[in-house]
């Protein structure tokens, strides 16, 4: 089998209350920040680099039944990825902006998932 071109590279949680899901992720996972936290969110990363990212994201929405955790597929391939995820049974529900590096679709029941650009790299890890 080929090195696989896409993998789970974070699981994504909304927060209103970065200031107490933070530490408390940190704590449950003995998870580390990848890079210092910013005012809209964290990637909290498993530090012997073997477990998938936790991104925390600030948001105002509160608790949505539809849409509160969401897989992050890394792809070093993300259009192609994409086109197969389509073909599968995928639709796309948001294509990036300029200032996005993600694309995000939903599965056959509508569950939210992203295919984020990692050009680069190989499975898990930069190239």
């Amino acid at each position: 089998m080929a090195d696989p071109t896409t993998w789970i590279g974070s699981i994504v949680i909304d927060s209103a209350d970065l200031a107490k899901m933070i530490p408390f992720w940190q704590e449950a996972l003995h998870y580390v920040p990848r890079e210092p936290p910013e005012d809209d969110g964290v990637v909290l990363k498993d530090p012997r680099e073997i477990g998938p990212n936790v991104s925390l994201n600030r948001t105002e929405e509160g608790p949505l039944p539809d849409y509160r955790l969401h897989l992050d597929l890394y792809s070093s391939e993300p259009e192609r990825e994409v086109d197969r995820l389509v073909r599968l049974g995928a639709t796309i529900r948001s294509r990036p902006s300029k200032a996005q590096d993600f694309v995000t679709l939903a599965d056959p029941e509508g569950n939210l998932f992203d295919v984020v650009d990692k050009r680069g790299w190989s499975f898990g890890r930069r190239a």
